[in-house]
């Protein structure tokens, strides 16, 4: 939530890192980027402070391995309670970490060590596109399918689907371009990002998941093959909403 002090408009940013050398220096370089700064030092205080701050907080940047619940634990808890934007601070590099930190319901992804400019300018991004999303509808609905994305929540036929982060993603931006023919490259870029390092038909695969999700049966797919190019979500009752 952006906070006004004085002419100010300044966003809050949780920064949760053990490291004391890395968060003496990372706060002041965020401060005079007029952002107001939160810290935790390990799992429990992060997660215990994002519960009494969560209506203040615009962003999360929070470090893998650290003491008491790990940074994987602590998204995951926030995936539960909200889509606030959380950037994962780690000195890991392997690419099974990664996939694992964005399928869980990270927007973003740095390895140490950086240099400032760089998460900055990630910083810059995630808010971008989180402000992006708040002009956006809240309610997507096509046939018995609803999606709010208020309540991180998708139904089909007054069932709730649980969906992981990747597909709940991966059905928004279909939903967000009804009508529309999507490519792979497309799909890949939105929702896994454009530096996204894993096999390339990762985009098919959940494509597969999905459907297994919110088809049954004695339905047809709502979510349509374009053979050759992608994928398309159509139906002539598409609607979206406010909540």
């Amino acid at each position: 939530m952006e906070k006004i002090i004085g002419d100010v408009m300044k966003k809050t940013i949780l920064l949760v890192e053990d490291e004391e050398s890395l968060v003496a220096y990372l706060q002041p370089e965020l401060e005079f980027e007029d952002y107001q700064v939160l810290t935790a030092t390990d799992g429990e205080m992060g997660w215990k402070m994002y519960q009494e701050h969560e209506d203040q907080l615009d962003l999360v940047i929070l470090d893998w391995m650290i003491a008491k619940l790990d940074g994987l634990e602590v998204l995951r808890r926030i995936r539960k309670q909200s889509g606030k934007p959380v950037i994962m601070l780690t000195a890991r590099d392997y690419v099974g970490d990664k996939v694992a930190g964005l399928d869980s319901g990270a927007d973003d992804y740095i390895t140490k060590p950086f240099e400032i400019e760089e998460l900055l300018a990630r910083i810059r991004v995630v808010l971008r596109h989180q402000q992006k999303n708040s002009t956006e509808p809240t309610i997507y609905k096509v046939k018995n399918l609803i999606l709010d994305t208020k309540a991180r929540q998708v139904k089909r036929d007054n069932k709730v689907v649980q969906l992981t982060q990747r597909e709940y993603e991966l059905l928004l931006i279909l939903l967000k371009n009804i009508n529309e023919t999507l490519t792979r490259d497309e799909l890949l870029n939105d929702v896994w990002g454009v530096d996204f390092e894993g096999q390339p038909n990762i985009v098919d695969v959940y494509i597969r998941y999905l459907r297994h999700k919110i088809d049954s049966d004695d339905q047809n797919s709502i979510i349509k093959t374009v053979r050759g190019i992608g994928y398309t979500l159509r139906d002539d009752d598409y609607e979206t909403g406010e909540k």
